[in-house]
């Protein structure tokens, strides 16, 4: 089957027209290029409506190279590869000059979409609980903004200095998805989700002293949170988080 034909079967599907095990099958069979290291699923944009987002690390910067430009030339969408570094960039450049690289995020990515229109009244708000949490949220929220979601940041109010998230009170009331992160003891998403009626989803990072066990003690916090409606990903995981997010937000 070609693209226009299963995006046609997978439209009457959501409408209703078209049985869920037929487009199961279309699914099923939809093409994916063999490159022998990586086998890239070209109709990720068809189901999830944004191209399939590389994992960098681990991956030689040749083979980000070539999985990019076959994202590139294939698809319309934005395009992704997180936990990259100068070298993946320096070779994604070679065959994609447009992309553009964000130290702090480890981000690789393309913006150049034009058919995104971002609804600035339904926004997404990250929250850090200190400036060390940052590259996290950063990931976030490139994530979110390059799934086609207007972003708001907060960064350094943590609950050593209450006040400072008080001062923040009015884009707390206003978001409409909160991404919180923070490493320590991870206090900061219950005393967020006891402030809001909006969902909050909680990122632990690994930042901390010895016993914070990289993250798993702030983990283990916001998993027994006794705020309702906190969600919590895994530790560092900026990129879930804002994926997560953006899913959210546009339900909403």
């Amino acid at each position: 089957m070609t693209e226009e034909e299963i995006a046609r079967l997978l439209r009457e599907y959501k409408e209703g027209n078209v049985a869920e095990a037929e487009a199961v099958k279309a699914i099923a069979e939809a093409p994916f290029e063999e490159m022998r290291f990586a086998e890239v699923d070209h109709h990720r944009e068809l189901r999830q409506g944004m191209p399939e987002v590389i994992y960098a690390a681990g991956k030689t910067p040749e083979q980000v190279r070539d999985i990019f430009y076959s994202l590139y030339t294939h698809s319309k969408g934005n395009l992704l590869a997180t936990r990259a570094d100068r070298s993946h960039y320096e070779r994604v450049q070679e065959k994609v000059p447009a992309a553009v690289y964000d130290e702090t995020a480890r981000l690789i990515y393309l913006d150049r979409d034009t058919r995104i229109t971002r609804d600035a009244a339904h926004k997404i708000l990250i929250l850090t609980a200190g400036t060390s949490d940052i590259p996290v949220a950063e990931e976030a929220r490139l994530t979110a903004y390059l799934f086609g979601n207007c972003v708001e940041t907060c960064y350094d109010c943590g609950v050593a200095g209450i006040h400072r998230l008080f001062a923040h009170l009015p884009a707390i009331k206003a978001a409409n998805v909160i991404v919180v992160i923070a490493g320590m003891e991870g206090a900061l998403a219950s005393v967020v989700g006891g402030l809001t009626d909006k969902p909050v989803i909680a990122v632990p990072t690994s930042v901390g002293y010895g016993a914070s066990f990289h993250g798993v003690a702030a983990l283990l916090s916001m998993l027994n949170s006794c705020a309702m409606g906190v969600s919590v990903v895994n530790i560092d995981n900026g990129f879930g988080a804002g994926a997560l997010a953006s899913k959210i937000n546009k339900l909403r």
